[in-house]
């Protein structure tokens, strides 16, 4: 037997409703913009991490050193 338009509007409400608490709230493209920055950063943080331990050369070692305590302040900048 076929369901009335109401029951469906209503279990599409109840969906909706569980689909938006589990996304969350919207982001302002503000907010996804310095989400996308700091994902930059992490992701750049990691590489320079990932080369200091794979680095042989004592002034490699020290560039990359700096550029990670650069990146440091940077995530702590846009916390």
């Amino acid at each position: 037997m076929a369901r009335g338009f109401e029951s469906k509007d209503v279990e599409y409400q109840q969906a909706e409703a569980e689909r938006t608490r589990t996304l969350g709230r919207g982001l302002t493209p503000a907010q996804g913009a310095a989400g996308a920055e700091r994902k930059t950063v992490e992701l750049a943080l990691a590489r320079k991490r990932a080369e200091l331990a794979a680095a042989r050369s004592d002034a490699h070692r020290r560039m990359l050193t700096a550029a990670i305590e650069a990146l440091e302040l940077e995530l702590k900048r846009l916390a």
